[in-house]
C-alpha cells in the first residue's frame, strides 16, 4: 500500500537564511501546542533540532526531561532540512521506526522564501497509515501556517 506524502507550503517575507534559522532554532516559539503534552509525560517548554546531520529532534519539559521525536538526517542551511520522524501512529518514539519530513527553503522574486514541507513514507505506519496520514494532513498545515506568521513577525 502506498500513501501519498503530505505536502504543505507557506511563503514568508524573510530571505532563506533567516527562514531556515527561525524554523530550526526557534521552533519552540512558533510550534502550536505550547503548554501541552506532545510526546513526553509533562508539558513541553522547548523543542530542539540539533543543528547538524546526525543531531536529535526532541522536546524538553520544565524539569529538563528530554523526549526524542527523531533525528536530523540532513542539515543544509539555508536550503534544506531532512528529519527522520520516529514517532509511531500512537505518538510514541520508536528508534526502529522512521518516516521522513523534508523542509526546503527557496528564495522567491519578492525577496522572501517559499517554504515547503513534505512528510513521506507514510505507508510505514502500517495498519494505521491512512488514519495517521489524515491526522498529520490536518496538523502539518497548521504548523507551517504558524511558522509563516512567526517568520513574518520576526524579520530581524
Amino acid at each position: 500500500m502506498s500513501i501519498a506524502p503530505i505536502v504543505t507550503a507557506v511563503t514568508v517575507k524573510v530571505p532563506p537564511a533567516r527562514a531556515f534559522t527561525l524554523f530550526t532554532q526557534q521552533i519552540s516559539q512558533w510550534w502550536q501546542g505550547r503548554g501541552g503534552c506532545l510526546i513526553g509525560q509533562n508539558p513541553w517548554v522547548d523543542i530542539v533540532i540539533e543543528p547538524k546531520t546526525g543531531g536529535r529532534l526532541f522536546e524538553r519539559d520544565a524539569q529538563g526531561i528530554e523526549t526524542d521525536w527523531g533525528k536530523v538526517l540532513a542539515y543544509e542551511p539555508p536550503h534544506r532540512l531532512l528529519l527522520g520522524w520516529q514517532l509511531t501512529s500512537g505518538w510514541k518514539f520508536d528508534p526502529d521506526f522512521l518516516t521522513e519530513v523534508e523542509v526546503t527553503f527557496a528564495a522567491n522574486r519578492q525577496g522572501g522564501t517559499d517554504v515547503r514541507l513534505e512528510h513521506r513514507n507514510l505507508e510505514r505506519f502500517g495498519a494505521e497509515a491512512e488514519k495517521t496520514a489524515a491526522s498529520l494532513g490536518g496538523g502539518w498545515p497548521k504548523q507551517i501556517g504558524a511558522f509563516g506568521i512567526y517568520a513574518d513577525q520576526h524579520k530581524e
